[in-house]
């Protein structure tokens, strides 16, 4: 894939060859994520940050990455404080837009809304998610994360085994980590939900296809057991059309302490795309797992702006100047 000037919209638009690029270029600006120095190479530019849906994590670590490139943020955070809610249509909105700004990250409750979006953008788009559709730069965080982790224990991707646990019907970070995944060889998923919240039978066809081994149950103890990676998601409520029928699924599958210890592999590491919800009735992931050295979550999350960072950088043409726009920092931070 050409990154430069380019739409990232979709898993589908990359090859294993396309993640590699990503991963070198996120490698080579580690020092820049920690802040161990600084560069302007984007200084002058603007990201439209265009978030119609909730969002903490996403929405702030693309912006954090803008800015850690030099560049600007200007952002929407809600449907209810743009001119979507006057009735103004995706393509006027990506047409006035984009004359703002020199890239946009979108996140919209629609499914292919993104898509819409970008057809009418003068500048390119990423998407931050789409509904239940898809939620590309999550999977690519998590693939690196993914890469990292099993570096520690001398294996890779290739002969990967992985546990989806939770929401995998409406999940859409579920649904873009099944597509990254099908690129890698020998890897095996251990599907486990509870009837109603399935993976999507095009998602579980495209693992099939690709020669991956599918087992689903809904038996958390029992799926845990022998993988390398245990991938917790919460109960996607928003998606809901019935509020009550999403609260009968909350806390059907909670990973513990004493769950882990019996059932999991010493070095087996639990990762989640976040929030997490900590609410009694759902709790899929407990506090007491916190000191677990396993527990990647938070290495997940600060890989979200190095990702997010490498993309800015890919897209807007710029990895060839970066290391010609640095200055040192002069604040403290803890990595110096």
């Amino acid at each position: 894939m050409d990154f430069s000037g380019n739409h990232i919209l979709s898993i589908d638009q990359f090859e294993r060859s396309d993640i590699e690029t990503l991963f070198s270029v996120a490698k080579k600006l580690e020092p820049f994520a920690l802040k161990k120095i600084v560069t302007r190479v984007l200084e002058g530019a603007i990201l439209g940050n265009m978030f119609f849906e909730p969002s903490t994590r996403t929405r702030i670590s693309f912006g954090s990455a803008f800015n850690l490139l030099g560049g600007a943020v200007r952002e929407t955070t809600e449907v209810g404080s743009s001119s979507l809610v006057k009735g103004e249509s995706l393509i006027d909105t990506a047409q006035v837009l984009s004359g703002y700004s020199d890239i946009i990250v979108m996140r919209h409750p629609e499914i292919n809304s993104v898509k819409e979006f970008s057809e009418a953008s003068r500048v390119p788009v990423i998407n931050g998610g789409d509904g239940s559709n898809e939620h590309p730069t999550q999977a690519l965080l998590d693939l690196f994360t993914i890469q990292q982790e099993l570096k520690t224990n001398n294996k890779n991707i290739d002969k990967l085994r992985i546990a989806l646990v939770g929401d995998l019907k409406y999940g859409r970070a579920v649904h873009s980590l099944c597509k990254v995944l099908s690129l890698y060889q020998n890897v095996s998923f251990n599907l486990i939900s509870p009837d109603g919240l399935k993976l999507p039978k095009e998602y579980k066809d495209l693992l099939i296809k690709k020669g991956i081994t599918i087992e689903e149950t809904e038996n958390l103890e029992q799926g845990i057991s022998e993988v390398d990676i245990i991938y917790m998601t919460r109960i996607q409520e928003e998606r809901f059309k019935d509020k009550q029928e999403a609260k009968k699924y909350k806390g059907l599958l909670s990973l513990n302490k004493n769950i882990y210890t019996k059932n999991c592999e010493p070095n087996t590491v639990i990762m989640h795309p976040l929030p997490r919800d900590s609410r009694k009735d759902a709790n899929e992931l407990n506090a007491d797992l916190y000191n677990n050295p396993n527990l990647a979550i938070y290495r997940q999350a600060d890989n979200g702006v190095l990702i997010r960072m490498a993309l800015f950088a890919l897209v807007l043409d710029v990895v060839e100047e970066i290391n010609t726009n640095t200055k040192e920092v002069k604040w403290f931070t803890p990595h110096k």
